[in-house]
């Protein structure tokens, strides 16, 4: 009779054990979770500012570039896409095929406003413009926040993957549907470098 108690009190034991490490680990996943999903956040926040910021550049850009119709509008049409890009991912951080779309988003969207900004360097009195160099600022300022807002992401995606990946939490985190998060990167080397908006 008392080895049975034993065994029943020993069980229980292991079971209660059981049960709040698998408390402990689903509270980790969420927590790491939610930290990655604040930080897309604070990347949202600084590309939605840059999106913001590129219309007036183009808008001053317009009355001196008026030969470069076709430059200005693939900056305004990259500008949109980039802006849908960012919504969608927003609504799922880290979703593979998301945040695929918003890096090749944002990388087209640096390349057409570098590809601007060598076209305006043959205008001197639009590079002497004062609302023009203050714009140039801003997004400058704007291109590096995002750079570290999206190494703060980046950080929290791979805590969160490695996490869920390491045994035993890949036993909850498959029994709750912790999927694998994706790392905001832009692939073309080219395009990761912030465009140059000196005038």
């Amino acid at each position: 009779m008392l080895i049975s108690l034993g065994i029943i009190i020993f069980l229980g034991a292991v079971s209660l054990i059981i049960l709040f490490w698998g408390i402990a680990t689903y509270n980790k996943l969420v927590t790491l979770r939610n930290r990655y999903e604040n930080a897309f956040s604070q990347i949202n926040v600084q590309l939605k500012r840059r999106h913001d910021l590129i219309p007036n550049l183009v808008e001053t850009a317009k009355a001196y570039m008026s030969h470069e119709r076709a430059t200005l509008e693939a900056v305004t049409q990259a500008r949109n896409l980039a802006t849908q890009a960012g919504t969608a991912a927003a609504g799922k951080p880290g979703d593979p095929a998301l945040m695929s779309a918003l890096a090749g988003a944002e990388g087209q969207l640096g390349a057409a406003l570098g590809r601007m900004m060598l076209v305006a360097e043959a205008y001197p009195d639009l590079k002497a413009n004062q609302n023009m160099m203050s714009l140039q600022e801003e997004l400058s300022s704007t291109e590096n926040k995002v750079s570290f807002s999206r190494q703060a992401f980046n950080d929290a995606v791979m805590a969160y993957n490695v996490q869920r990946e390491i045994f035993p939490s890949s036993l909850i985190a498959g029994g709750f549907g912790f999927q694998a998060a994706e790392l905001f990167e832009i692939e073309n080397p080219g395009e990761k470098e912030v465009p140059q908006v000196k005038f």
